[in-house]
């Protein structure tokens, strides 16, 4: 996988009105915006100066709704949990995984989400590190 991270410059602040409800059914002609507004980059991005964004480039965290192109946003300052997703770097490569610990406490496991991949479990022997957790995922929903 190819992490190309994209740089932040121009995302200060985007603020957008806030619709009341959006519901996942037939949309309501009466629906109206609250008069709310939403700085989506501040919601997103809950610790600046740690957080990346990163271009996803392949697949093997499709079944995960993680797919080529979509932008994730990714905290540097967090630890990683057990299930969390994460930008980690094994051996030098940069992957996108899911972070399991190891039932048996001998290292960690990381996830992919695609059947074509194995797992990879990670021992004391690996040159290894988590660079970031996931906590945003933008992903382009294709309209045909």
């Amino acid at each position: 996988m190819k992490i190309t991270t994209i740089s932040d410059t121009d995302l200060q602040s985007l603020e957008l009105d806030l619709a009341d409800a959006v519901h996942a059914g037939f949309p309501s002609p009466a629906a109206d915006y609250s008069g709310e507004r939403i700085d989506i980059v501040r919601e997103m991005n809950q610790h600046p100066e740690t957080t990346f964004y990163a271009r996803v480039s392949g697949e093997s965290m499709v079944d995960a709704g993680i797919f080529d192109g979509d932008i994730l946003v990714v905290d540097r300052s967090l630890f990683p949990k057990d299930g969390d997703f994460v930008i980690a770097a094994i051996d030098g490569e940069f992957m996108l995984k899911e972070y399991r610990l190891d039932e048996k406490g001998n290292g960690a496991w990381l996830i992919p989400h695609n059947s074509q991949y194995k797992p990879l479990h990670i021992s004391a022997d690996d040159e290894f590190a988590v660079w970031g957790v996931v906590t945003y995922n933008i992903h382009k929903v294709c309209m045909h």
